[in-house]
Parts: C-alpha cells; structure tokens; sequence
C-alpha cells in the first residue's frame, strides 16, 4: 500500500504541498496539463528548486496577472460558484468530488465563525484562482502518485498574528482554528502564521490519522518550500513508501512504557500501578531486575493508547524516583472478547470469554464479582469459582 507521511515541522500550506509532491517526483507538465482543465484564466504556475536553510526544496508558486494591475484584489467567490468552476471543468469525477469536499471544509468553518449560512459565505483570500489551483493540484498530485493513505504529524501552527481581509488576529485565524477542531497542533515560539487555511483544509480532509509515522519501507523524501524566510527552514517534508504489511498485520498497536528503578520504597509500587490502572493503562505490572554495578532495581511497564501516554507519564514521574521513561509503539494480536452474566446459586457473575475464528478458548470469572460473593457469604473463593466453572 503506497502511504505519504506528512512531517509539519513548519507548518502547511497548499503550495508547500504541491511543492513536496513535485520534489517527489510528480511531473510538473502533467500537472499543468490536469490543472488547464479547470477553465481558468489569467494565470500561469511555475515550479522551481530553492534552498531554505541549507534543504534543498521546490518551490510551487501561481502567478495571476491581474495582480500586476493596480488595485488589483481576489475575486470574492461563494461556495456555489467555486463548485461550479469544479463541476465544469474536465477533471475526474473522483478527483473533483475530493476537491469540492475540501472547500466545503472551509465553508462549514467560516460560516460557524461569521454566524451565518455556508450559503452566504463570500470567500476572499481563499476564493482567489491560487487556493482553487493550489487544492484542485494537491489532489491532482496525489492521484496521480497513486497515495492510498495518507498519514500526518502533529502540526506546527506558528504563533503572533495574522492579517487579512477581517482584520488583524492571533494565530491561529479564526476559520483555521476551526478546521484544526480535533487535530493535534502546537507552536514553537516561531513569529509567523505557518498553517494555513488552505493548507489545513486540505490535510484535514485527506488525512487518516495524525501522529507518529506508521512503520513504513522508504522510497522517497520530499520537501516542498514555503514563502517565508524563517529561524528555521520553512520547508513541509513528505515520506513516500510502502506501509510495512507485517507490522501492520496487527489487531492493533499500543505503546509500551519503562522505566527502571532501584531507590525506592517497595511500599509505593502497588499503589503506582493502582494509579496506573485507574488513568488508562491497559496493564501495568512490575518485575524484578538487576541493574548495572550489580544492583537490585525493579522495572515498571505500563501498556496504553497512544492518547494515555502523557497522563501515564506524568503519574509515574510524580509517584515515582526515575528520571526517564522509555516509550515505544507495539503491534498486538488479541482474541475476540466477550462479557456475559450468568445466574448462580449466589447471585450474579459476570465471566470473561475469549474466542478463537468464533470458537470459545477461555471462560474466566470476574475476579471482583466473586470476591464479593465470597465476603458476602463468607465462604472461599475457590468455592465461587467451583460455581462458576459448573
């Protein structure tokens, strides 16, 4: 399965990306040959190799002409008109339905930001002919690629502020903080808006998930540049290859989590994984270990969803002496698991059932359920589970 990783070091952008699929290897005559189909006029794309802080990168630009004319400004296209334009041209039926998708991600958002319909929003930067031939090339690009699925890092929004059309405000603008609802960002104290709302809608239409790199065989790097001359190399960084069949094969992945510790008191352990365990682990667990110069320590190992990872983290640092943690994704193979209630002479019990391919392999009671039963009537808890297994 061909995959692309999108690395956000320094933010997006519709030309970034389109930069970084050139870079890759997208022919730029095919792109301007598919883009020709949108009817366009007054307006040419160049592509060129640019150096941004020591990275070589390709630099997509679109030129429209009026601009060269005085007191020129962007056609303030609504949404019904830009779809017209899509519709009308001779673009895949595909590749049109994806583009259309991408606008209407930006309508919903400015429309919930002004408080009015998506019908009566008039679109001004992003109505202009750059932003609908930097999306309609991005999809162009990506098709033609043959990119299956597409992974993104977290994003790096940039801070300060913004102005455009509505005025002056902080990063990020209202419209792209409204696509990025749901979408992990942060900033870097980088002075500059680096996502924008092109480069947002695009990524967060097309996306499939957002974190880490998935295990995949490298083919390709690409960098695609932006505008800005910044601290650090304005450039988005893309990987092409194939997704890693064996390691995705897996159930499900889960992160692994250690640390070693041989200074403290045995009495705190059980209460760390009791916290562990009430915060999102999976498991937590600890186990004996002999540590350098000889030492006796012991390790703790919690297992999570990525998403518990920094709640897991800032337990054990609090609860705990270590210094650090080791953190490291894992592929899982788990039975199909079902929870049913059954009727004893006791009362009710829930078991735990494990199948195999639809067949049972295991039926185990719910350890809290028969403690209770077994306080309750004061009697041994091997005689509830005797009960039970009946």
């Amino acid at each position: 399965m061909k995959i692309l990783y999108f690395d956000c070091f320094s933010g997006i952008s519709g030309d970034m990306i389109i930069g970084s699929l050139l870079d890759l290897g997208l022919d730029f005559k095919f792109l301007e040959k598919e883009l020709k189909k949108l009817k366009l006029q007054n307006y040419k794309i160049t592509a060129k190799k640019v150096v941004k802080n020591g990275i070589s990168a390709t630099k997509f630009d679109v030129i429209e002409f009026n601009k060269m004319q005085e007191n020129h400004h962007h056609e303030h296209r609504n949404l019904k008109e830009i779809n017209k334009i899509i519709d009308n041209s001779k673009l895949d039926k595909e590749i049109k339905s994806t583009i259309k998708k991408i606008f209407n991600k930006i309508g919903v958002a400015e429309a919930k930001v002004h408080k009015t319909s998506i019908n009566k929003i008039h679109f001004h930067e992003i109505g202009a002919i750059d932003t609908i031939i930097d999306v309609s090339g991005a999809v162009v690009g990506f098709n033609k690629l043959g990119i299956e699925k597409i992974y993104c890092s977290k994003l790096n929004i940039g801070t300060s502020f913004v102005e455009f059309s509505h005025g002056k405000w902080p990063v990020p603008a209202p419209a792209t903080a409204e696509i990025l609802k749901n979408v992990p960002f942060y900033h870097n104290n980088t002075k500059s808006e680096l996502v924008t709302p092109t480069g947002a809608a695009i990524i967060t239409t097309l996306a499939d998930s957002f974190g880490e790199m998935p295990p995949m065989k490298l083919e390709k790097i690409g960098c695609g540049a932006g505008a800005k001359d910044l601290e650090q190399p304005n450039v988005l960084r893309v990987f092409f290859g194939e997704l890693d069949e064996d390691f995705g094969s897996f159930d499900n992945k889960i992160m692994i989590m250690e640390t070693n510790i041989d200074n403290m008191s045995p009495e705190i352990f059980p209460y760390v994984i009791e916290r562990l365990m009430e915060n999102g682990a999976l498991d937590a667990y600890i186990g004996p270990i002999t540590m350098k110069k000889g030492r006796i320590g012991i390790k703790i190992t919690a297992l999570c969803d990525k998403n518990n990872v920094d709640k897991l983290s800032k337990i054990i640092f609090e609860e705990t002496t270590t210094l650090g943690i080791r953190i490291f994704p894992a592929g899982r193979k788990k039975l199909e698991r079902e929870i049913k209630t059954i009727k004893t002479k006791y009362g009710k019990i829930r078991i735990k059932i494990s199948k195999l391919n639809g067949k049972i392999k295991n039926a185990t009671p719910e350890y809290e359920d028969c403690v209770k039963i077994a306080r309750k009537y004061k009697i041994p808890l091997r005689r509830v589970y005797e009960e039970v297994n009946k």
